[in-house]
């Protein structure tokens, strides 16, 4: 677990991280070796869940050297399904981490929702239900690692 007191935001307690695979955490079906190091990192101290509707088929193959568990979510109705297994947790102690229109809702009812402006760029919608934007996923990762960015971020 990670607990992060933020002034005017209140004690994060946060147990679970939830990550969208392709176009948050990799791009054109990789995951960069920094961004491994990173979620392993975490690992140690959060359980990690990566979810993808796996169209290109490869999601097993790109996460099987860390220490994350892989959930598969129908295509169909991808946002419900994230939101379910967010659901399946509990909210108030997940970080979401997204950048399209099947992530709003995850990121809408996460305790933080962190939306990715990586190179497949984001959905507006998605924009306006996160809690911070930041520009890379490693950047993202950063904000558990050096936590006071994430303070200097959302405190009043």
């Amino acid at each position: 677990m990670i607990n992060i007191i933020i002034p005017g935001w209140g004690n994060m307690e946060i147990e679970n991280l939830i990550l969208d695979l392709n176009g948050t955490l990799s791009t054109d079906g990789e995951i960069s070796p920094i961004v491994k190091e990173k979620l392993d990192h975490l690992s140690r101290d959060l359980n990690i869940y990566i979810l993808t509707a796996d169209t290109q088929g490869n999601a097993e193959q790109m996460v099987s050297d860390l220490e994350v568990t892989l959930v598969k979510v129908p295509e169909e109705g991808s946002a419900q399904g994230k939101l379910k297994f967010l659901e399946s947790l509990d909210p108030s102690r997940t970080v979401a981490i997204g950048n399209g229109n099947n992530d709003r809702l995850m990121l809408k009812e996460a305790a933080l929702g962190i939306l990715v402006l990586g190179e497949e760029g984001v959905s507006i919608s998605t924009l306006k239900d996160s809690d911070i934007l930041v520009k890379s996923i490693s950047d993202a990762l950063d904000l558990f690692l050096k936590p006071k960015r994430l303070i200097a971020t959302l405190r009043e």
